[in-house]
């Protein structure tokens, strides 16, 4: 039963939105220090269910294990008041960055933008060796990986990705065979199956919607797009790069500069890195744009996350046992691994390195990032000044 107030939960998460860098891996451990060993909100044997149900399923895995502890705490009110305290620090920043884009135009040109750009380089080639190491550890992985880039490079599109993650999870039902996950005691904040089947029938009916008007210049094109990347993001925040970039740029909504000088703004903030769509959607033309665009495409992006993992926790225990259901996502994570690698070359690589100078200042972004095991936060402020004195 709820314990707590709703104030109690923004000023605990707001503390987290200030000043938790590092990405979603860091954000979760932040969680835990702050709820399961300070406040004492839950216990570690929950908190660790909770944390693998999240990562299992599409979207901000460490948004939704926010939500899900705000909701067991102070009920409805707490769920939203974790979300607004972890995600506002970093969506007004990158809104007032966007807004300042907008003012000074000879900004997105700059020589301290273009070094934003190789850091997101540095970021995201970090991001996909990482993730290769543990989501493809073996050759049929490994596989899978490269055969979900070409497929992205060969359709540049939504779809294109879209058939690559399902064409993995159809892979990884049939060949793959990953060990089963141990058994844990089923602990949820109080949702019954039946309205966790409300939420699930909820987030189907809106990413088929999504799918049938995601198309054109429209309100509801834009915000159906941002919802269908926050329902396909499996993997953590760095992929959703692609499926936004697939979304917005071809339309001609965002250009290729400005979509990666915040992404790599984005590297630099606290909180969720899918804050980056609050940016977006203040650059969006008519009807979006300005603040009213960018809180509405914040919500967009964060929704099926949410709804997702309020509707799974009723039937995750038995869910994550089944071997089908750990082939099918093990596949999926292979093919998101081949999106990000698909993307680190377009858009990221084909805009940002122009010069064998420009190629150096990622290079060494990537080396302090990867080996020199700087804050995310150092090695974007580096680069910027790189690209300020240099560019």
């Amino acid at each position: 039963m709820p314990q707590g107030s709703a104030m109690e939960v923004f000023l605990a998460f707001l503390k987290l939105g200030l000043t938790a860098f590092g990405g979603p891996v860091a954000h979760l451990g932040y969680f835990r220090v702050e709820f399961v060993e300070r406040r004492r909100w839950i216990d570690d044997s929950a908190y660790a269910d909770l944390v693998a149900l999240c990562q299992f399923l599409p979207g901000p895995a460490s948004s939704q294990v926010g939500f899900a502890l705000g909701l067991g705490r102070a009920g409805w009110p707490g769920a939203l008041a974790a979300w607004l305290g972890f995600t506002l620090p970093s969506a007004v920043v990158l809104m007032l960055f966007a807004l300042g884009i907008q003012r000074w135009s000879g900004l997105a040109q700059s020589g301290a933008v273009q070094g934003l750009k190789l850091a997101a380089v540095a970021v995201v080639a970090q991001a996909v060796w990482g993730m290769a190491r543990t989501l493809c550890p073996d050759r049929p992985r490994a596989g899978l990986a490269i055969a979900a880039a070409l497929l992205a490079l060969a359709i540049p599109s939504a779809l294109g990705q879209l058939a690559a993650i399902a064409a993995a999870g159809m892979a990884g039902l049939w060949w793959l065979k990953p060990q089963a996950l141990p058994a844990s005691t089923p602990r949820h904040p109080g949702l019954g199956k039946t309205a966790g089947a409300v939420l699930l029938l909820v987030f189907t009916v809106l990413l088929l919607l999504s799918l049938a008007l995601a198309a054109g210049s429209s309100l509801l094109a834009q915000f159906a797009t941002f919802y269908q990347a926050g329902a396909l993001v499996f993997g953590g925040g760095h992929v959703v790069l692609a499926l936004l970039q697939a979304g917005v740029v071809p339309p001609g909504w965002i250009t290729n500069d400005a979509f990666i000088a915040g992404y790599g703004l984005a590297q630099a903030v606290p909180g969720p890195l899918f804050a980056f769509a609050a940016y977006l959607g203040a650059l969006m033309p008519a009807p979006m744009g300005g603040w009213v665009g960018g809180m509405a495409l914040l919500v967009a992006i964060f929704l099926p996350g949410l709804l997702l993992v309020l509707g799974a926790l009723p039937f995750w225990e038995a869910l994550r046992q089944l071997r089908p259901v750990q082939r099918a996502m093990a596949g999926a994570n292979a093919a998101v691994v081949g999106l990000l690698l698909a993307a680190l070359y377009d858009p990221l690589w084909i805009n940002a390195i122009h010069s064998r100078l420009d190629f150096g200042i990622a290079l060494a972004a990537f080396g302090l990032l990867a080996y020199g095991r700087q804050s995310p936060l150092r090695v974007v402020a580096l680069s910027a000044l790189a690209g300020w004195a240099l560019l």
